[in-house]
């Protein structure tokens, strides 16, 4: 999951059946915004036939095994002989893996004759290398990385489906069908962004699951704060950062759910990081923390900070009280979008103009109109 997402609105998947909302009211009983699906009724064979056809390959654990062994020793050659036992294999297979690495952009130094060095630190997000930021979270042992993937979201929700635990993680260094909100596509280079996919088990209502996406979004910022304090960052209603106006982050929540609890959530974060140029249609659109500060930022850093942000706002989402008031109170202290700003609600051809007066106690977004304070739950926010 990342850059640029979609124009249109929100979609909701229940029975089966897909329809599109824009709704505008003072009562709703549930979050548009999120995917959603019932499956009580579904078959044990259906269910297999999701879970099973086409499923993503995981990348090889040995590669960050032995990416972490030539870390630990860096100042010297290691023999292929001695990785090899590190990951209870032979030394043609340590070749064979070394090219692996070679092909994802690692730069190794060597050969089988001589044994091989690491000549840089690798920026891709190989669980091995991510572990030790994530010790005592729920992610910790929990990590799927992917060289390649059709969406994080989807292998997520087909893991989930099958009893996949909360804290569960899907990383991927390319997507090839990122899916944004609706029918849109997701552009996902290779190795610049994160394309990151979670699975929850929250014990709330469906109707409560809006301001976990935006305790994600706070999460979001908050990691790219903590790497940068610099980078000014503006959290858009209900589910996309700015900087400068233009895209660098994006957030899909997905559930399947109930009437009355929650089975299991899957929060999709795609953050725009050393994307250098984007395609021409995006341009406009879209940006990334490399082109906004100018200069690299490391990805292990990123979504390590990025994890642990998120840990911290779902707990405090389970935990006191008053946790809701606290979430959708520091989303409008961050965000431009939710209290004065003039803003047209687009959807289906239909539009509402108004001026945004806050958020209601569900996190749904409030506009002041010709015709009265109106409930925004779902549709393209665009600024007028």
């Amino acid at each position: 999951m990342s850059g640029f997402v979609q124009r249109g609105g929100c979609s909701y998947q229940g029975g089966g059946l897909f329809r599109r909302w824009f709704v505008v009211s003072r009562t709703f009983p549930h979050n548009p915004c999120i995917g959603k699906t019932d499956t009580t009724r579904q078959s044990r064979r259906s269910r297999a036939s999701v879970s099973h056809d086409h499923r993503p390959q995981p990348t090889d654990v040995r590669l960050g095994r032995i990416v972490r062994l030539l870390m630990e020793h860096a100042t010297v050659v290691v023999s292929g002989t001695k990785i090899a036992q590190e990951i209870s294999s032979t030394r043609s297979e340590v070749w064979r893996l070394i090219q692996q690495l070679r092909g994802l952009g690692v730069d190794v130094a060597g050969h089988a004759a001589t044994g091989y060095q690491l000549r840089s630190m690798p920026d891709l997000l190989l669980p091995e290398i991510l572990r030790p930021f994530l010790r005592g979270t729920i992610f910790d042992g929990q990590l799927h990385h992917f060289y390649k993937i059709g969406s994080t979201n989807t292998a997520a929700m087909a893991a989930a489906a099958e009893g996949a635990p909360e804290g569960s993680v899907f990383l991927a260094e390319e997507q090839t069908v990122g899916r944004g909100r609706g029918a849109h596509a997701w552009h996902s280079e290779r190795s610049a962004g994160i394309y990151c996919s979670v699975v929850l088990r929250p014990a709330m209502p469906p109707s409560e699951v809006l301001v976990l996406s935006l305790a994600a979004g706070l999460a979001v910022q908050a990691a790219i704060q903590q790497i940068d304090s610099r980078v000014h960052v503006d959290l858009k209603w209900p589910n996309d950062l700015l900087i400068a106006g233009k895209k660098v982050c994006g957030i899909l929540t997905e559930m399947n759910a109930e009437a009355t609890r929650v089975r299991y959530i899957v929060v999709g974060i795609g953050i725009n990081v050393n994307q250098a140029a984007f395609p021409k249609e995006l341009v406009e659109q879209a940006t990334s923390l490399r082109l906004a500060t100018g200069t690299e930022w490391s990805r292990v850093e990123l979504a390590g900070a990025l994890l642990k942000s998120l840990e911290w706002e779902y707990r405090q989402l389970l935990g006191p009280a008053d946790a809701r008031r606290s979430i959708l109170r520091r989303f409008s202290e961050h965000s431009s979008w939710v209290n004065g700003k003039a803003v047209r609600i687009e959807e289906n051809g239909s539009s509402l103009d108004g001026i945004t007066e806050g958020l209601d106690d569900r996190g749904f977004l409030r506009v002041r109109t010709t015709q009265g304070q109106q409930t925004v739950l779902s549709g393209t926010v665009r600024e007028k």
